[in-house]
């Protein structure tokens, strides 16, 4: 393999897995405070600090046993609310923090053992009050309540009758429920529990939304609501949904991009809807295609989206105003300047750097991503990204396939650390939507339905055959990586095609379909009708369970030789750590080598900075040994 030259510098994995020096800034409603996330006790927790004045930063949550990710200011700058889980058990609970009382402790204000509180909303119609849903009642079933921030007062608004996948209270009252029919569909209906009556409003076609309607945003005045539609056409859009008639009414398109769809799976990016603070009106639209594009829907956000998109030739990630919309903070998205954040005054047109969260990571040690369209064996064009090692020629290199979760999620330019890693130790890496991948259009969507370990798999057997057709790849040091159902697609690789690969890690994947359908959490099971069940199968039906075993890693275990190397949460919800546990002890019967990663504090996808360390740098070595790489040092 060409040597990485001198001038390139071989990164260390803690420099690329280490917690930020500061991420996630956001401004306070009055414009006074900015909020962001450092470490304290080598867990990210939330700090505070002053615009206006050289006043000393103050950390206001102490969580040393899990990093705190997720935080929200509310309407009166004196309450900080976070979310957090235990361990990765996905049960979160809502926080309050009293930023005017230093010596306050932190409040559980859902302090229900064993319950999860889900769809945290504030909303300008209601000052001081925020809506969520909690299972506490019965873990099978969410009930709706208000929250009073500064009492902690929770208040039922609506009892979940048991078939209710979840509920919109209005300003003024009105109740509505979204579920599904008994073919699949989604049913918005609007509901009197008083007389037990459901009025419908309007149907979509289930299997256009494998993750259920996203985003789905009530209007200010409540007579509405902003929804991503694909009625009648490939692509969604928003559009305003009347819930008196069910009347849509087209808001916003792009010709060619669908609406940005990763918030849907990773709440912590920001929706495709970007609305102003004080007004709650919509200000503008996300659109993701090679690279993201933001539509403004008013001039006064024209204005401001002008001056803010000049601070970065990046995509635009975090954004936030106080009320007035005079002082932003936004931070960028960016291959190789990941993350950096700006105070910006609209008023002055003045703007300085707050951060960059990676100081030490130099840009032009990183490696550029390049969009890049792979073509399928039958045609489809698959949008891709090649990241290529800095100061090697990219010729025969050893190639990651590194394959995205989901299935319905996408990969997107900007800053991977997983992608930088691998492309610092001298790897090609690729990364490929294949079919079933979401924001390519329903007709790329519903290609993947039937397909795993299919033509979805065939995609990415494909990306690897062009790699190497390019010249970009050796066929014989080709390594796959993913997380979830990228380690599914990981175990099939090396039980499916054991001759393409010459090492494979999987990450928290399902290797039996079956047990991992029957081991999802119970609330869950109802709503796999558009997305599991559609597109591998339902294990209830004799048939259908059976070829769900057929398109299971485990069921050709005795035909992989592939090294392996399996990491696994041991709280992981999702993917039960059964899954990884059975393949391991079946390749270990075998006499198999295979590495096995357990972290006992983590759940589906690690949180702590110590774990992806050591998961990263175990990885590391095991491509080294196995791609003939240079390893950690």
């Amino acid at each position: 393999m060409p040597a990485i030259p001198h001038e390139v510098p071989h990164l260390t994995v803690e420099e690329f897995f280490g917690s930020p020096v500061r991420a996630g800034a956001t401004i306070s409603p009055d414009g006074t405070r900015i909020a962001y996330l450092a470490p304290w006790r080598e867990r990210l927790n939330v700090w505070v600090e002053s615009v206006d004045s050289d006043e000393e930063a103050r950390c206001v949550t102490a969580d040393d046993n899990r990093s705190v990710l997720r935080y929200h200011w509310t309407d009166d700058p004196r309450w900080l609310l976070y979310e957090q889980d235990g361990g990765g058990d996905e049960n979160y609970h809502i926080y309050r923090v009293d930023l005017d009382d230093p010596d306050a402790k932190v409040v559980d204000l859902t302090p229900f053992p064993g319950a999860r509180a889900v769809g945290f909303e504030t909303s300008v119609a209601r000052p001081g009050k925020a809506t969520l849903h909690l299972n506490h009642r019965n873990p099978l079933e969410f009930d709706l309540y208000e929250l009073d921030v500064a009492t902690g007062e929770l208040t039922v608004l609506a009892q979940n009758p048991g078939h209710i996948g979840g509920l919109l209270h209005t300003p003024d009252g009105k109740l509505y429920a979204h579920g599904l029919t008994a073919d699949g569909d989604i049913e918005l209906s609007q509901w009197d529990p008083g007389a037990g009556t459901m009025r419908p409003v309007i149907t979509f076609d289930g299997s256009d939304y494998p993750l259920d309607i996203q985003p789905f945003q009530l209007t200010p005045d409540g007579t509405g609501a902003w929804i991503g539609s694909s009625r009648d056409s490939d692509r969604t859009r928003v559009v305003r949904l009347d819930l008196a008639s069910g009347a849509e009414t087209e808001v916003d398109s792009h010709p060619l991009f669908d609406l940005d769809p990763r918030s849907a799976v990773f709440p912590t990016l920001p929706s495709p809807l970007i609305c102003d603070r004080r007004t709650g009106e919509l200000m503008g639209v996300r659109y993701l295609g090679e690279r993201q594009v933001i539509r403004p829907l008013n001039p006064d956000f024209a204005a401001v989206l002008e001056n803010l998109e000049k601070l970065s030739d990046g995509d635009l990630l975090a954004l936030s105003s106080d009320v007035s919309g005079q002082r932003w903070v936004v931070s960028f998205n960016h291959d190789r300047d990941p993350g950096v954040t700006y105070l910006y005054d609209h008023t002055t047109r003045q703007n300085r750097m707050l951060f960059r969260p990676y100081p030490h990571l130099d840009a032009e040690v990183l490696a550029p991503m390049a969009p890049v369209t792979v073509p399928a064996r039958d045609g489809l064009e698959l949008p891709s990204y090649l990241t290529l090692p800095v100061g090697v020629q990219p010729a025969r290199l050893p190639l990651v396939l590194l394959v995205h979760g989901g299935p319905w999620h996408r990969d997107s330019w900007g800053f991977d650390p997983s992608a930088q890693l691998l492309a610092n130790r001298g790897y090609a890496v690729l990364q490929v939507n294949f079919r079933g991948s979401t924001g390519y259009g329903k007709a790329f969507l519903k290609a993947g339905i039937g397909e795993l370990s299919g033509a979805m798999h065939d995609d990415l057997i494909d990306a690897v055959h062009w790699a190497v057709e390019q010249g970009y790849a050796d066929p014989d040091r080709v390594a796959i990586f993913g997380g979830s159902y990228g380690g599914y697609a990981t175990l099939v690789g090396v039980s499916f095609t054991p001759d393409v690969f010459a090492a494979a890690i999987d990450f928290c994947g399902p290797s039996n379909l079956v047990t991992y359908l029957r081991n999802v959490p119970e609330f869950v099971k109802p709503y796999l009708v558009n997305n599991w069940y559609l597109y591998a199968g339902n294990p209830d039906d004799p048939e259908q369970e059976a070829d769900l075993w057929a398109r299971s890693p485990l069921s050709r275990v005795d035909d992989i030789r592939t090294p392996l190397m399996v990491v696994q949460g041991a709280n992981d919800p999702r993917v039960v750590k059964a899954e990884s546990d059975q393949i391991v002890d079946r390749l270990r019967a075998r006499g198999l080598e295979v590495e096995y990663m357990v972290k006992e504090d983590e759940g589906h996808g690690f949180v702590n900075p110590e774990n992806n360390i050591d998961m990263y740098r175990a990885a590391d070595h095991f491509l080294a040994r196995h791609l003939g790489g240079p390893g950690s040092s």
